[in-house]
């Protein structure tokens, strides 16, 4: 009898593919091989020191273990305001257009559930980090994915983003009501300039989309780029809100806090459902990210030059190893392109293969969307050491997969 009861939204669902590998990861940790983890960008470095003796202090007092407020207690939300007038100079009323989430994740869920009617259509470049994508399936609307283009610096070719982005309005039914960008993109890397997010408001006022911008890789940057902001763009917050998070500029994943901010409908929106669902976050966590904000930002500088050390130790190492990679210039991952040796293979049995016989784990593109099929994302979460004995793991293996092609 209850076999027969269906859930609708779960069955919409794809089944999580990168399940499959981590699966493989666990069976092996449990039989004691060492895995080189890059397949999850989980910071592996310590939170700054003055924002959790914060946190500490601030725990240890008795007025703050109740409820807090739903959408980020005052301060927090001021100092994210003027995080965005330091940043972008771009002024933002933090009880209007600003709400703290727990995580950029929460928050983009919670905001798509907010504003989503049943059959709505959201385009959605495709490869895509899965949320971006599901969260709409969620919601009871409908996806279209719109492939994008990049060159060997990971800039987005933008031309034919927009010719891209025309047809799929074109071919949308209903005509869509959102456009969700992700730059620096997460899996590829991928970054803009300031002219694309101006160009891409004038198309949403134009075609009456709004757009949500997600730039949870803004400060992770290196060689001179700086990640722009669409809320710099005059009339941007007529059409536009953006997130960001604090898990990876301050290593803070774990403690869950993000924002949302700019359209104030579309904030009244995720202030009001978020009031239905939580009471915020713990005070204390609150109070600590505060001061990640408002305080000394040396922290940060240290933990963006680890990446971008580590981005280098691995593309020169994976080179002489026999795998080419192009160098991005934002973001804590490598979008890295199958090795000619394994490109037979696509992503997944690659994957599963590195891990297996290499004792490397990535994650494989396809879990992205198809457009990702050729690539796999390496996250830079692993020390020097471990990255240049996956590399002397990874020579061996593509050795083998070129034996094996002669026989």
């Amino acid at each position: 009898m209850f076999d027969e009861i269906q859930f609708n939204t779960i069955d919409r669902l794809p089944n999580y593919v990168f399940a499959e590998i981590n699966e493989i990861k666990l069976k092996a940790r449990r039989a004691s091989e060492d895995i080189i983890d890059f397949s999850m960008g989980n910071p592996d470095g310590d939170t700054p020191k003055h924002i959790v003796d914060k946190l500490v202090e601030t725990a240890q007092k008795s007025k703050n273990y109740g409820y807090s407020a739903s959408k980020g207690i005052y301060k927090l939300r001021l100092a994210m305001s003027d995080w965005y007038k330091r940043k972008y100079d771009v002024d933002l009323d933090p009880d209007t257009e600003v709400v703290a989430t727990m995580g950029s994740k929460e928050g983009y869920v919670h905001l798509v559930q907010a504003i989503t009617n049943p059959g709505d259509v959201a385009i959605v470049p495709d490869p895509a980090y899965p949320i971006h994508t599901h969260a709409f399936i969620i919601a009871g609307g409908n996806v279209v994915k719109m492939p994008f283009g990049f060159n060997d610096k990971f800039q987005l070719d933008v031309e034919q983003f927009f010719v891209d982005l025309d047809k799929a309005i074109k071919e949308s039914m209903p005509r869509p009501k959102f456009v969700v960008v992700n730059f620096p993109h997460n899996p590829t890397t991928v970054t803009v300039e300031q002219s694309f997010y101006d160009r891409l408001v004038e198309v949403a006022k134009k075609e009456r989309f709004y757009i949500i911008s997600d730039i949870a890789y803004a400060d992770i940057t290196f060689d001179g780029y700086k990640t722009p902001s669409i809320l710099s763009t005059k009339g941007a917050k007529d059409v536009a809100v953006e997130s960001y998070t604090l898990s990876k500029s301050y290593n803070m994943a774990g403690w869950r806090v993000g924002f949302f901010v700019g359209n104030p409908k579309l904030i009244g929106a995720l202030q009001k459902i978020k009031s239905w669902f939580d009471y915020g976050m713990f005070t204390p966590i609150q109070v600590g990210a505060t001061v990640a904000l408002n305080g000394p930002q040396e922290c940060q500088e240290e933990i963006i030059e680890k990446y971008r050390y580590r981005r280098d130790v691995l593309c020169e190492s994976f080179a002489n190893a026999g795998w080419i990679l192009d160098k991005p210039e934002a973001s804590m991952f490598v979008w890295a392109k199958l090795p000619p040796e394994a490109a037979h293979l696509g992503s997944m049995e690659f994957s599963k293969q590195l891990l297996t016989r290499a004792k490397v784990a990535v994650s494989p593109g396809i879990g992205f969307g198809d457009q990702g099929d050729d690539y796999v994302r390496i996250a830079l979460i692993e020390n020097e050491k471990r990255i240049r004995q996956a590399a002397k793991n990874i020579k061996k293996y593509l050795k083998e997969l070129r034996e094996e092609a002669k026989n």
